[in-house]
């Protein structure tokens, strides 16, 4: 699509233009649906943030067909609040369209409103599998899937740890550890098919609460089960409390995790060196193969010079290519949320993969899921996430990590 801005050659030029002026009347009011307060607020803060920078920068190239973008902004800080949040929007803000939502779960709780009330629904950050397998016309997501993010962990094993612990695959062992959300039970029930698949033995599954004080049970049943290698699904606060309790137990096997909270530099900063050499599967990262994610630079600068710091995660740069993608479709289909418009804008997307500021392409299959978004492994080390698998993305080997 030639006005797509996910390839911005000159965003840090876009924001010294001067201001673009819109007639107040001269709006394209979209619906966005974070976690912005509750215990999954900093990433779905981050996500957002992603989001308002690209609805920043558009509406500094002329908005939608010359008409401001405006979010209506509206706090899912949990799956009731997702819900009728989604319910708010559409009937007394009167949204056309809504994107969102970092979390599967209020994801799955949002999406269905919407989908209820025949209403266009982009998902750009939640990964679990379900949201786009229920035959929701209305419903669409830019990112990767827990299933992706499942074969990535499974190819990752077989290409590099499997060797790297001197074993074929079908001699590694690996016990899952995740929180009870559809984040987690998505990607653990992935991970154990397409495990089985490759021939790698899963040999536990450790479900836990994510707002668990004490991860110590799940601690001790992976260190009875030995396996080789852990693969963790996380948010933020409970991916720390695993870490800990894993390094004051002495558990130490290669982890895996799958974005959320590993990915996060408050990890790291809780941890500090207990976070070395912890690899996590996840969206786009900002230590990558710049010639593969062309725009990433300029959106680093845009994010500092917005938010006076430095991005918390690849959430943000995640959301902002989704939001751009959304902006294009409602641009093609005239500025109208029609869902039969929509539907047949978003078909008509065709990016190939490396050619967006996080390195991915757009093509929606008939579900509404883009097959084109990836997820990277990274590997912590000396307080910075490192992309190492694929070779394409990596900007170096994946190490295994010191046992200490």
């Amino acid at each position: 699509m030639k006005k797509l801005l996910l390839v911005t050659l000159a965003l840090a030029l876009v924001m010294s233009l001067a201001p673009v002026s819109f007639a107040a009347e001269e709006e394209i009011v979209i619906g966005a649906l974070y976690p912005r307060s509750g215990s999954l607020s900093l990433l779905g803060e981050e996500s957002w943030r992603g989001a308002e920078i690209a609805r920043i920068v558009r509406n500094q190239k002329g908005g939608i067909n010359g008409k401001k973008i405006v979010f209506a902004n509206a706090d899912g800080s949990d799956v009731a609040a997702a819900r009728s949040e989604a319910e708010r929007l559409i009937e007394q803000k009167k949204v056309g369209l809504i994107l969102g939502s970092y979390s599967s779960s209020r994801s799955m709780a949002a999406t269905e409103v919407a989908a209820r009330k025949n209403l266009p629904y982009f998902e750009l950050g939640a990964i679990a599998n379900a949201i786009t397998e229920r035959g929701y016309p209305t419903v669409y997501r830019t990112n990767s899937t827990a299933a992706g993010f499942s074969q990535g962990q499974v190819d990752f094993i077989i290409d590099y740890l499997a060797p790297a612990l001197g074993k074929k695959p079908k001699d590694i062992k690996v016990s899952v550890a995740h929180e009870d959300s559809d984040y987690g039970t998505s990607v653990a029930d992935s991970f154990k098919k397409l495990a089985a698949k490759a021939g790698l033995q899963v040999i536990s599954v450790e479900p836990y609460t994510a707002t668990s004080s004490d991860l110590s049970p799940v601690i001790f049943r992976l260190k009875k089960a030995d396996p080789d290698v852990i693969v963790a699904v996380s948010y933020a606060q409970d991916a720390i409390l695993l870490g800990r309790q894993a390094a004051e137990y002495k558990l130490q096997k290669p982890f895996i995790g799958t974005g959320g909270g590993h990915s996060l530099q408050s990890f790291q900063k809780a941890l500090g060196d207990k976070a070395n050499g912890v690899f996590n599967i996840d969206f786009t990262q900002y230590e990558v193969n710049t010639k593969f994610t062309p725009g990433l630079k300029e959106f680093l600068e845009l994010y500092r010079k917005t938010y006076k710091e430095e991005p918390r995660s690849g959430h943000s740069l995640t959301n902002f290519m989704g939001a751009n993608v959304v902006f294009d479709i409602v641009e093609k289909a005239g500025g109208k949320f029609d869902p039969d418009k929509i539907r047949a804008a978003a078909m008509a997307v065709d990016i190939p993969l490396g050619k967006t500021a996080n390195g991915w392409g757009v093509k929606f299959n008939d579900k509404g899921q883009n097959t084109r978004a990836s997820a990277f492994v990274t590997q912590w080390r000396d307080g910075k996430l490192l992309t190492v698998f694929p070779k394409g993305a990596a900007v170096t080997e994946p190490v295994l990590p010191s046992k200490k």
